[in-house]
């Protein structure tokens, strides 16, 4: 019966095989942007500012943490899914014990890491004297979820490698559902504020986490958390790592750059900070849709490519990037156009809807490329090739937006110039993964 769960991998339509697989992923990615703006639309009902700007200062922190939770999900589901499309189970059993319990002692050593360097790590992402209390309040009851919050991101994408998508869907529902219930309960209700949004992610991600684990430890899986199937040799360990790190530091190094750009836009005030936040909540509406087609559809190009079926790998990604590009131009249109009302959700004072309006429209002229860029950045982790997976990730918020952030930084004094680093970036690193791909099939797929 188990078997049974991969079987739409081998034999389905590729239509019907990436849709089975695609929109479950969207749905959660879905809940997950849901969850996200719930939190800030909240504490936007507090008329209090300087909160949803503590929100967004805060975010590059807790993005870090949700990197460990994808090193872990991101390099487990691609190993995973290529054991099992060479019929390997008992060593997809290893791979998943390992990333959990590896996952979850970082998440307990992390938590404790906030808590003793809460200060520090608050002037780190660019929290102002105003801002100040309300971040390190709203880190340190998120401290507590971290754990949680890597062992929910981690599962919510490799229970996705044994077929099982729509409860990968389902475990994001769940946590995300509870989050946006108990948001405007907590926050306005209770009038607990910033501490209330914190606590709703914090039980959020603790329910959602349950669910896997119920799902994991039962029959109905493939895969295992049992400390008896730990084990880091093998291959295991760097398997994971190989392309696992090279996902997370897309991750690490967006947080990097919304630190950077934070304190630099801190410059032109705190309403500024607050219109850069909800803009780029603005943005994430398009930014996870495509990300939910892209990595919805890793795990069955890691099973066509383990089971060395190149002419269904190709026909898989093929359609993949006609869908993501029908994505692409559909949600840019609804964004640059519903801008406007969707920062009013979040915003009331006037400066810094001025700032959330013009800095939506300049992030969603990304919005055409960013459904090739997440196909094609899963499609290479899909193959195991860890140093294209790196270049990729680091080049995208690293080397190629942070050094266009400060060259913008130095030679313009606005702050709309600062936010169209990300579209000239977008651009440039989607060039780029088409011409990494290229290298990567060429080298990967000579011996099919």
């Amino acid at each position: 019966m188990k078997d049974k769960t991969t079987e739409i991998f081998k034999n389905a339509p590729v239509p019907k095989a990436v849709l089975n697989n695609a929109i479950p992923s969207i749905i959660s990615m879905i809940m997950v942007l849901a969850y996200n703006l719930a939190d800030t639309f909240f504490i936007g009902q507090t008329k209090d500012a300087y909160m949803v700007a503590a929100v967004s200062v805060a975010t590059p922190a807790f993005l870090i943490f949700m990197a460990i939770g994808m090193l872990f999900g991101i390099g487990g589901t691609s190993l995973i899914s290529r054991m099992l499309g060479q019929g390997n189970n008992e060593k997809a059993k290893n791979i998943s014990s390992f990333c959990f319990w590896t996952g979850l002692v970082t998440g307990v050593i992390s938590m404790f890491l906030i808590w003793v360097l809460n200060k520090p790590i608050c002037l780190l992402v660019g929290a102002s004297d105003e801002t100040m209390a309300y971040t390190s309040e709203y880190l340190s009851i998120l401290a507590v979820s971290v754990p949680f919050l890597i062992i929910s991101n981690m599962f919510s994408n490799i229970i996705r490698s044994e077929g099982y998508a729509q409860k990968a869907m389902v475990g994001m529902i769940i946590g995300n559902v509870a989050n946006i219930v108990l948001d405007p309960v907590m926050i306005l209700l209770f009038k607990w504020n910033i501490a209330g949004a914190a606590i709703a992610t914090t039980i959020g991600n603790i329910l959602a986490s349950i669910y896997y684990i119920m799902h994991l430890v039962s029959k109905n899986s493939l895969l295992s958390i049992h400390l008896k199937d730990y084990k880091a040799g093998n291959h295991i360990a760097s398997g994971v790592l190989s392309i696992g790190v090279p996902a997370s530091f897309n991750s690490i190094l967006m947080s990097t750059s919304n630190i950077i750009i934070n304190n630099f836009m801190k410059v032109y005030g705190d309403m500024a900070v607050a219109g850069l936040g909800v803009a780029m909540k603005v943005n994430m509406i398009v930014v996870m849709l495509l990300i939910g087609l892209g990595t919805g559809i890793q795990p069955l190009l890691g099973y066509c490519f383990g089971a060395k079926n190149k002419q269904r790998y190709m026909a898989v990604l093929k359609f993949s990037l006609c869908l993501a590009l029908a994505m692409s131009i559909v949600m840019t249109i609804i964004c640059y156009f519903g801008a406007a009302p969707l920062v009013t959700a979040f915003l009331e004072n006037k400066d810094a809807f001025s700032f959330g309006f013009t800095f939506s429209r300049i992030y969603i002229i990304s919005g055409p490329v960013l459904g090739i860029l997440f196909v094609m950045i899963n499609a290479i982790q899909s193959t195991g090739a860890a140093l294209p997976s790196l270049i990729l990730s680091v080049s995208r918020q690293g080397l190629l937006f942070i050094p266009i952030l400060l060259i913008l930084n130095a030679v313009s004094d606005t702050a709309q110039m600062l936010v169209i680093a990300q579209p000239v970036t977008d651009y440039l690193a989607t060039a780029f993964s088409v011409i990494l791909f290229i290298i990567t099939y060429k080298k990967y797929f000579k011996e099919f």
